[in-house]
């Protein structure tokens, strides 16, 4: 069980990790293996073997295991990734990777993205071996690299070359999920992530004639790409209702004593008044614009222009998210995918959510949880290739007014040590009954 010291080491260990800079700018540019190393020489202070793998030199990833009580279990994987995005320090209140520790928060890049996941299961882990316990399924610990780019050195290099290390396993658990939404009305939610929708990051690109600027030209890559761009980011999809969001819009609907009316769940939705929040982004696929390239000069009319865009696809909504991309795009337009990950779907009436929704419950009595559908991705795309079943949960106590997915990626990112201690408490208490 969390003791005292677990709670202490918590705090210690996201502030370590937030002072070893991991920023993942893409391409390649990034080094996890100072912060590989930490999080494995703890785990080896817990009296574990970790093995530390990378494709890339300076991309590390360390993977350990932790024999059950219970041999004929299936086993379960805990996630998190050690890289984090970009930050300018001339934007923060505080430095970015100062690990600072505040009036009783720590402030830092990866404070909530994912360090202080990671800092959870290395505390919970090592009050496991100061007390002598063992869960009750063989659980697997992985600290991945590249999560904030492609993955192609973490955990898809983990899934593709070392499927060994996760004999075993059919569920897991990593971040986004567990932590407290208040709804502005007394009511503390707890959203735990049950699905995802799947990535597609899209290249455009149209041809067209290179000319004069000054000259008529009705072959203009730059009209035909703005055209399309338009349509696109003009575009309303569909509602298309997934089993996971089903049960969140039912389950919402009771909490607030509305009537479960599926045939217009736009208006449904806006019943739910700050709770929409947690479903609105999952009821669609969606397709936005976000970046755009064209020309070197203003009197040259160039002969093609690029765009990018960010697309998300729902559980079975692949099909139809390409046919409207080409039907968006029209014939003078080609499309292509520059990074694509499947969507994905966990049963909410399985074994392990009710175990999550149980240890969420008994630290936070007056919390309501619920499942949701991740709009984004995770690790977990890459392990459902080894038919693990991933669920979003990363416990985490938030008091009123604290904007926790403002935080991710944002500025001032950070979290608040009693939530971090709330974490630990939940996270033993699921991983060790599960």
């Amino acid at each position: 069980m969390a003791d005292a010291q677990a709670l202490e080491e918590v705090v210690g260990f996201t502030s370590d990790l937030i002072r070893i800079d991991t920023t993942n700018r893409g391409g390649g540019d990034c080094r996890e293996r100072p912060a590989a190393e930490y999080a494995a020489e703890r785990l080896a202070g817990a009296g574990l073997e970790p093995v530390l793998l990378e494709r890339t030199p300076g991309r590390t990833n360390v993977v350990a295991r932790i024999e059950g009580t219970d041999p004929s279990a299936e086993a379960l994987l805990v996630h998190g990734h050690l890289d984090v995005v970009p930050a300018r320090a001339e934007d923060w209140s505080v430095h970015p990777f100062s690990g600072e520790v505040r009036d009783g928060v720590v402030w830092g890049r990866g404070a909530v993205d994912m360090k202080n996941m990671d800092a959870m299961i290395l505390a919970v882990v090592r009050a496991w071996a100061r007390q002598g316990l063992r869960p009750r399924r063989d659980v697997v610990i992985a600290f991945t690299a590249d999560e904030e780019a492609s993955a192609e050195d973490g955990s898809g290099f983990l899934a593709d070359r070392h499927a060994g290390l996760f004999e075993g396993c059919t569920e897991g658990v990593s971040e986004s999920g567990a932590y407290t939404f208040h709804d502005g009305a007394g009511r503390q939610i707890y959203p735990i992530a049950a699905g995802e929708r799947g990535t597609a990051w899209l290249r455009l690109s149209a041809r067209g004639r290179a000319g004069h600027g000054s000259r008529v030209n009705r072959e203009n890559a730059v009209t035909r790409l703005a055209a399309a761009i338009a349509r696109i980011g003009a575009h309303e999809w569909p509602v298309r209702l997934t089993p996971t969001v089903r049960a969140a819009l039912t389950e919402l609907a009771a909490l607030y004593g509305i009537e479960t009316d599926l045939r217009d769940v736009d208006a449904l939705v806006d019943k739910l008044g700050p709770a929409a929040r947690l479903v609105e982004a999952t009821l669609r696929n969606s397709a936005n614009p976000t970046m755009l390239e064209a020309g070197y000069k203003i009197n040259v009319i160039p002969g093609e222009a690029v765009a990018h865009v960010d697309g998300r696809y729902l559980p079975g909504g692949e099909e139809e998210f390409r046919a409207t991309l080409d039907e968006l795009t029209g014939p003078d337009v080609d499309w292509e995918f520059q990074h694509r990950e499947v969507a994905l779907q966990s049963p909410v009436d399985s074994p392990s959510f009710a175990a999550m929704r149980a240890a969420v419950e008994e630290f936070a009595p007056e919390g309501h949880v619920v499942p949701f559908c991740m709009p984004g991705g995770t690790d977990a795309k890459q392990f459902s290739r080894l038919g693990i079943t991933g669920y979003g949960f990363s416990p985490l106590k938030l008091p009123e007014g604290f904007d926790y997915n403002a935080l991710f990626h944002g500025v001032d990112e950070r979290v608040p040590v009693e939530a971090l201690h709330f974490g630990v408490r939940v996270l033993d208490r699921f991983l060790r009954t599960a």
